[in-house]
Parts: structure tokens; C-alpha cells; sequence
């Protein structure tokens, strides 16, 4: 029985929401767990460090996910390539792309670790941090960043390999060795961070060692127990074209993700203006990063769930599109929509449970640094976008689905309009109520919290505007081909 937990799921057969909740679930503890090394950083460095420290790691989130999200597009594009080929029954082929895969994500990894070093200072400024106006605050997300942008590599490759393990079936291995991972990023957050008193740099080392032993670990055991996954020469001369293939499904999904993480820098550089004063200064304690911070990192643990969803989808329809079950891809899209919804409405719930008496600020700040302002900020940043949490889950479903099918081009456009909405929304919108945004506002939120509505809702409108342009998509690529099929059946049939 234990044996059998580990065998990879072949996702073209069997009851669809039966398998695509068994193959979700250790998806969603993964993500779960991959969330506690954030949170994990933002509890201990919350209770242990300064407010200007901590809203160094807060604000650099965005920039690292900028980096970061681009390595992790292409992993999900390739793997669309060897769940095709797994659901073909091609094990060579699964074979082969699972070698071109390592080598294009070694390649991406070093260019980003380079790239991204070079330019820490110009994506500081982005979020409105220089040396001149960030003071402790820019120090400590300066520290941060760099260290985590040198450990690139380990995590590109961590999820490079659990990518293909769950195009092939196998979402349980990554599983095992994130919890293990989760575990040692905890006792060393504790021992750099409390016992030798290393800072962020500490929670940031981490962090990075964590996953890269992680990642080495996953390819060992990946080796060991798939011996057909093992490299052979004829892999090691394979043609350009296969390579091209595998970057025609990564690099649109890839800048797609990076393209919503610069309308998340946007966002965050109009957080940061809340707490600059009329001089231009950032102040170090500044109450609207703090309640951004403590928003941010519950909606990402929060749609955990939605997004395991998403990633269930991507194998689902990548397998049955290589086995070429059209009707089946369009069965799993309604049934994971069922599901999306249910999970909403239960997350949504969950969040205004935990608005009681503020709880979700005491998980991650010291009782001094919640301040009414804070609380008040963070209160807007849930109202104004966890009620549309379904439009979010769309989006996970959607995207994965028409990357499946191999039109990786209709995410970047989804991805371009997110931007766009999101971009908009921001520089525009919150001076419909305010001639100038600055800590004054925050000041006075309870009489005028109208400019940082209008910030908090760029986020659900970018989401619509996605789903959009995702839903043309699918109707074009999935649903009319399915109901083409559909009828020359019945013609065939009468």
C-alpha cells in the first residue's frame, strides 16, 4: 500500500474529479509548505528584528518574484512537453525532455543569477528604495535580495524537477522532500537568525540552503527510483529544434509570470508612497508596507489551494492532450471550475475569521508594531480583494489549461493585459480622491480611504481582465475544437 502512494498517476483515466483531487492534494501541501519558508522567514525576522528590517524583506518580495517567476514559467511550459509525451506513452521521449529541461534550466539559472546581481540597485529604485531615502530600510532589503538572488540556482532547479515529477504523475515526492526542506529552513532561520544573529541575511541564507540541498536531494532520489529518467549519450547530442520546442512553451509562460510580477512592483512602489513623506523620505516603521506585508503573505498561503489547482490542471490536460481525449480535457476544465468555487468561498470565509480581533497581524508582528493605521490598512487590503478571490481562481485554471493544449502565446497575452489593468489602476485611480499621496493619507484612512481603495483593487480588476482574455482563448482552443468533435461523433454514430 505504501509502495503503491509513490507510483505516478496516469491522469487519462478514471473518475475525473477523483483523480484530479488525488493528484492535487500533495500539490497543495507543497504549496503550503513552500509558503511556510515565507512565513517562517516573516514570523521569526517580525518578532526578532526591526521594523525597518522587517519591511526590507517585505518590500523586496516582489522583485524577487520578478527573478524568480521567470525560471519557474519556462519549468511549467517544458513540463507541458513531457506530460504529452507520458500521456503518449513515450517513456524515451519523456526521457529526452526531461534531459533538455535540466539543461535549459541550468542555463536560465545562471543568466538570471547574474543578471539579477548586476542589477539590484535600478530594481530597488523600482519599489521607490535608494540609498538616499530607504536609510535601514534599503540596507536590510539590499542584504536580502542579493543573497537570495546568488541562490537562484537551487531553486530554479528544485522546481525544475518537481515540474517534471508531476507531469509524469508523481506529485507525492515533492511533497516528501519539501516537508523535509520546510523542516531545515526553520532550524536554520532559528540558528542563524536567533543564535548567531545574522539579520535578514540569515533568513535569506536560509532560506536558499534550504532548497538547494532540497533540489539535490529530489535529483538523487529522482534517479533512483525512475531508471528510465536516467541521461544516456544519445541524450547528450539531442537536435536544437528539441530544445526550441521546449522554449517555444517556457519562455511565453515565463515572461507572462514576470510580466505580473512588474505590475506587482508597480503596486508595491505605490505602497511604499503611503509611508513617504512630502520631502521624498520613506520612513522606517511605515505602517502601510507593514499592513501590505502581513496582506501579501495570507492571500499567497491563501491561494495555495487554487493554485495546486491550476498545477493539477496543467498535467491533467498536458497527459489527455497527448493521448488526444479533447472530450475528456473539457470534462476536467468544468470539474476543476466546481472545485475552484467550492475552495473560494471556503478560504474567503476562513480570512474573515481571521480579520477577529486582528489575529493574522499577531502571527507576524510584535505587539508594538500593530498600530491602528496598520490594522486599518490591512483590513482594506482584505475587503477589497478577497470577495473575488474566484476571479484569481480562474485565472489558475485557465492559464494551465490552454498552456496543456500547447498555446502558450494566449498566457502571454493575459499576462500583458494584467499588466496593462494593473499599471493603470495604480497611477491613475487613486488620485480620483487625493491630489497627492503620502503618509498624510494614512493619517487620516478612516475619513479618506478611497486612494488606497482604488490601490488595493487593482489586483481583482488586473485578475478580470485576464480571465478575459484566457476564456477567448479557451473557447477558441478547447471548447469549439471539443464540440467539432462532438458532432462528427454524432454524425458517425446516426
Amino acid at each position: 500500500m505504501f509502495k503503491k502512494l509513490f507510483q505516478p498517476l496516469d491522469l487519462t483515466k478514471g473518475n475525473i474529479y477523483k483523480i484530479i483531487i488525488i493528484f492535487m492534494i500533495p500539490i497543495v501541501i507543497s504549496y503550503l509548505f513552500q509558503q511556510v519558508y515565507t512565513l517562517t522567514d516573516a514570523i521569526i525576522v517580525g518578532q526578532n528584528l526591526s521594523a525597518s528590517e522587517v519591511n526590507g524583506v517585505n518590500d523586496v518580495s516582489s522583485l524577487t518574484f520578478i527573478v524568480l517567476q521567470f525560471a519557474f514559467g519556462c519549468s511549467a511550459g517544458f513540463s507541458v512537453i513531457s506530460s504529452a509525451k507520458q500521456g503518449s506513452n513515450d517513456a524515451d521521449g519523456v526521457r529526452k525532455s526531461f534531459y533538455a529541461q535540466f539543461i535549459l534550466s541550468l542555463i536560465i539559472s545562471v543568466f538570471l543569477t547574474i543578471l539579477s546581481s548586476l542589477l539590484i540597485d535600478p530594481l530597488l529604485s523600482l519599489v521607490g528604495l535608494t540609498p538616499s531615502t530607504g536609510g535601514a530600510t534599503y540596507q536590510a532589503a539590499k542584504t536580502y535580495i542579493l543573497i537570495i538572488f546568488l541562490g537562484t540556482i537551487g531553486q530554479v532547479m528544485y522546481n525544475q524537477i518537481c515540474s517534471l515529477l508531476r507531469s509524469i504523475g508523481d506529485s507525492l515526492t515533492p511533497l516528501i522532500f519539501l516537508i523535509a526542506s520546510t523542516i531545515l529552513n526553520i532550524v536554520l532561520d532559528l540558528l542563524f537568525i536567533i543564535t548567531f544573529n545574522c539579520g535578514v541575511a540569515g533568513a535569506a541564507g536560509a532560506t536558499i540552503l534550504s532548497q538547494s540541498i532540497s533540489a539535490i536531494a529530489c535529483y538523487i532520489y529522482t534517479f533512483y527510483k525512475y531508471p528510465h529518467l536516467r541521461f544516456k549519450k544519445e541524450d547528450f547530442k539531442l537536435p536544437l529544434k528539441f530544445y526550441w520546442d521546449h522554449l517555444k512553451l517556457g519562455l511565453p509562460l515565463a515572461f507572462q509570470f514576470s510580466i505580473l510580477a512588474i505590475g506587482l512592483i508597480v503596486l508595491q512602489s505605490t505602497i511604499i508612497k503611503f509611508d513617504t513623506t512630502l520631502a521624498g523620505v520613506v520612513i522606517d516603521q511605515g505602517p502601510a508596507q507593514l499592513a501590505y506585508g502581513a496582506y501579501s503573505k495570507l492571500h499567497n498561503l491563501f491561494l495555495c489551494p487554487l493554485n495546486a489547482l491550476g498545477t493539477a490542471m496543467l498535467s491533467f490536460v498536458g497527459q489527455n492532450y497527448g493521448a488526444k481525449d479533447k472530450k475528456r480535457i473539457h470534462k476536467g476544465i468544468k470539474a476543476s471550475f466546481v472545485m475552484m468555487f467550492i475552495m473560494s468561498f471556503v478560504l474567503i470565509g476562513i480570512m474573515f475569521l481571521l480579520m477577529i480581533d486582528d489575529t493574522y497581524l499577531k502571527i507576524f508582528y510584535a505587539e508594538d508594531s500593530i498600530t491602528s493605521d496598520v490594522s486599518n490598512l490591512t483590513k482594506i487590503n482584505i475587503l477589497s480583494t478577497f470577495p473575488l478571490l474566484p476571479f484569481l481562481g480562474m485565472i489558475f485554471i485557465l492559464r494551465c489549461s490552454i498552456q496543456g493544449v500547447e498555446k502558450s502565446y494566449i498566457s502571454l497575452i493575459a499576462g500583458a493585459g494584467e499588466l496593462l489593468a494593473r499599471i493603470l489602476i495604480c497611477i491613475y485611480a487613486p488620485y480620483i480622491f487625493t491630489n497627492t499621496i503620502s503618509v498624510d493619507l494614512v493619517a487620516n484612512i478612516t475619513s479618506n480611504p478611497w486612494p488606497y481603495v482604488m490601490v488595493c483593487l487593482a489586483d481583482p480588476i488586473a485578475w478580470i481582465v485576464a480571465d478575459i482574455c484566457l476564456g477567448i482563448g479557451c473557447i477558441i482552443y478547447i471548447y469549439l475544437p471539443y464540440k467539432k468533435e462532438y458532432k462528427l461523433n454524432k454524425i458517425s454514430e446516426n
